[in-house]
């Protein structure tokens, strides 16, 4: 059934009627655009890293490791491990998120620069998660269209998921998002490593796998001729790849969110950093995934299709269905997340100043449903445009980074002003465009052209141009400053403090 054991089919229909009802259940608590856009601010320290994680680890990246592990061998790890190095970025990262109390990162463009680049910020920041739901949905489609053999296309799988997480993330918002991340994300990391032993099994064990393939697939690095559509995996790789990490993180537009919905300071940073920290663990088995299907399958034309392949042939039946249900539900929470996150960035920095000004809060949140579907239908498109995971994935690493030369400026340079900020986005942007489709650059040359002319013109035209208002600047280092408890010191210092 559907290319399926009917004992899949089962199992794999109660886990999702059982993950959407608990998403519709968890609605209950949206009262209005606070709860839907934030959760409230009242997330603990377990499941904001589960939350991170989710939101963080879905079927693309598992798709895309396995893939490139099937193709270059282990050093296609590193296609979900360029963040690794950064991880102690994150405990510094999430407290300023936190204090700067925003609800949007277009928010923080509008105040620390002046109003222009944060409606900016917000066109970019759609456009964003309708690329990261389109790689998404591809991905898992690809993975799910292997596990049935073809029997159900990438397309159907794509048209279900988002028909089910559309259902409750309406009505749910981050709080949907967030309970269904705890759930699927526990699924997610032991499934991961339950079909190691089987594919060890399958290829004779570790002893199996290293006398069949040659010593330079368990390599993390490989210098020269990578496969046609993958890069060259070399120290300087990782290490120019660790820096515009650097930058692409805070230029993400729900990293406010995950830095802004916990409780305090410290369940933000605790559940930012762990939650990737597990993600980690996840990819090393993704990577043997793909390197033990060398032996299995050593003529796939699509090497995306592998994971769903490998799961499908070597997992007992019923736990093919519970495999390929969790990678669903993945993907639908993350989903989800974006769709949530891209709608706040619509109504708080666009709708809401600059057409609908003092309306009833349920008229914003009902605004922000709208756009979430938009947004949806516009993620199923892309999955048209782009075949390849890589490709896309390739294109995506590249445009928060243009953002986060500004993010870093503002918090980091109080002379860093608007003026700069633009120079900077504009250039390299350009740069990137230029060296990508002219010079046709590898990606590790892009980004070497592209940061440091973005960093360079930040510092030039900052310098060269008037300081942003004192006014402003006091008032947003002094709330940056404030830890989350103390909101009475910048109420007596007459500054507005946001929920």
């Amino acid at each position: 059934m559907f290319g399926l054991h009917i004992y899949d089919v089962l199992t794999l229909g109660v886990y999702l009627v059982g993950i959407t009802t608990i998403g519709l259940i968890s609605s209950r608590g949206v009262k209005g655009t606070l709860d839907y856009f934030m959760g409230g601010r009242k997330f603990g320290k377990a499941v904001l890293i589960m939350h991170a994680f989710g939101t963080g680890t879905h079927t693309d990246a598992a798709v895309n490791v396995v893939g490139a592990s099937y193709k270059m061998g282990m050093r296609g790890i590193w296609y979900a491990w360029l963040p690794l190095f950064c991880t102690p970025f994150y405990w510094i990262m999430m407290p300023l998120f936190r204090r700067m109390r925003y609800i949007t990162t277009g928010d923080f463009f509008d105040e620390r620069f002046g109003k222009g680049l944060g409606p900016a910020y917000t066109v970019f920041g759609v456009i964003f998660y309708v690329l990261a739901m389109g790689i998404m949905l591809e991905g898992t489609g690809k993975m799910a269209s292997g596990i049935t053999g073809g029997v159900l296309s990438t397309e159907t799988c794509i048209i279900v998921m988002t028909i089910l997480f559309v259902s409750y993330g309406l009505l749910g918002g981050l709080q949907a998002a967030v309970i269904t991340d705890f759930i699927q994300g526990i699924f997610v990391i032991v499934l991961s490593f339950l079909l190691c032993p089987f594919l060890l099994d399958q290829v004779g064990g570790f002893t199996g796998l290293h006398q069949t393939l040659p010593q330079d697939v368990f390599g993390l690095t490989a210098p020269d001729d990578p496969p046609p559509g993958y890069d060259r995996i070399s120290v300087a790789f990782v290490i120019i790849l660790t820096i515009n990490t650097l930058f692409n993180i805070p230029g993400q537009p729900h990293c406010m969110e995950m830095g802004g919905s916990g409780k305090t300071e410290w369940e933000g940073r605790v559940g930012f950093t762990y939650g990737n920290m597990i993600k980690r663990f996840c990819t090393i088995a993704w990577a043997f995934i793909g390197v033990g299907a060398m032996v299995i399958y050593p003529n796939i034309d699509d090497p995306e299709l592998v994971f769903g392949m490998a799961t499908r042939d070597l997992l007992p039946v019923g736990l093919v269905g519970v495999m390929l249900a969790s990678m669903l539900a993945a993907v639908m929470s993350s989903c989800d997340s974006f769709m949530v996150a891209g709608s706040a960035l619509f109504v708080e920095n666009i709708y809401k100043p600059y057409f609908a000004r003092e309306k009833e809060d349920h008229h914003y949140l009902n605004a922000g449903r709208i756009m979430g579907i938009l947004m949806v239908i516009a993620g199923i498109v892309v999955t048209e445009i782009f075949s390849s995971v890589v490709e896309l994935w390739r294109f995506l690493s590249a445009l928060p980074a243009f953002w986060g030369i500004a993010v870093w400026g503002g918090i980091l340079w109080r002379r860093c002003n608007g003026y700069g900020a633009w120079a900077g986005l504009i250039s390299s942007a350009l740069v990137w465009w230029i060296t990508r489709n002219y010079f046709h650059l590898e990606f590790m040359d892009q980004v070497t052209w592209y940061l440091s002319t973005g960093v360079l013109l930040t510092i030039i035209v900052s310098l060269s141009t008037p300081q942003q208002p004192k006014a402003l600047l006091d008032k947003f280092y002094t709330t940056l400053h404030t830890p989350v408890g103390q909101e009475d010191k910048l109420r007596a210092l007459g500054y507005e403090v946001r929920d």
